[in-house]
């Protein structure tokens, strides 16, 4: 892909987080922002693997359908433990008893990535694993007052103040911020979307 100044936007981002704008920014991807606002519920019997990649599709499906002409790009990210899916806590008690299923041990973080054009939808899998130091409760109770926990799928951010809890990481830290670059640039060339383009920075719509 070639530089190029221009900041007319390329990609829809289905998503209203942050970090997935941030990141896009970072590989000069001009965009808008267009949230799915679906159903996050697993299906009975759905592997982690399916789960985060029926949502990332789901996603950029949801928004394409609604007219979006732009390709549009979805994600989903997840926290597995022992083959359990661990989200967004739903409340104090439940982040930190989060953090204290993750604490001393080895989790995956699974980010599926979608990307929806006229020719239907591509997607790709990030896996990574997440080494937690021993944590004790007192950090748990004090990390969950930062309010970093609160939209964090697993209860955390690697790269907030979570990052003292991470031992070891294998993988794409991108994909565990949410958005891993190297799947979602392989998206990108593949179906003709320029990255590099400077700026990169992001509209919103309702």
């Amino acid at each position: 892909m070639c530089p190029t100044k221009s900041n007319s936007p390329v990609l829809c981002l289905a998503s209203e987080s942050p970090r997935r704008r941030e990141l896009l920014a970072q590989i000069g991807v001009p965009h808008i922002v267009t949230g799915a606002h679906i159903d996050e519920t697993a299906l009975t019997g759905e592997t982690p693997r399916d789960y985060v990649s029926r949502m990332a599709r789901q996603k950029a499906l949801t928004v394409r359908n609604k007219g979006e002409t732009l390709p549009v790009l979805a994600a989903d990210t997840t926290v597995v433990l022992d083959n359990v899916i661990y989200g967004k806590p739903v409340d104090r008690a439940d982040g930190i008893a989060m953090l204290g299923r993750l604490s001393g041990r080895t989790h995956e973080v699974l980010t599926a990535v979608a990307l929806a054009d006229l020719r239907g939808v591509a997607l790709r899998l990030s896996v990574s694993s997440v080494r937690f130091r021993e944590l004790t409760a007192e950090e748990c109770a004090a990390y969950w007052e930062t309010g970093e926990p609160r939209d964090k799928a697993g209860g955390y951010a690697v790269q907030g103040a979570a990052a003292v809890f991470i031992e070891s990481l294998s993988g794409s830290y991108s994909g565990v911020m949410g958005l891993p670059l190297f799947e979602t640039a392989e998206l990108l060339r593949v179906a003709g979307v320029p990255y590099w383009r400077g700026g990169g920075g992001a509209g919103a719509r309702s």
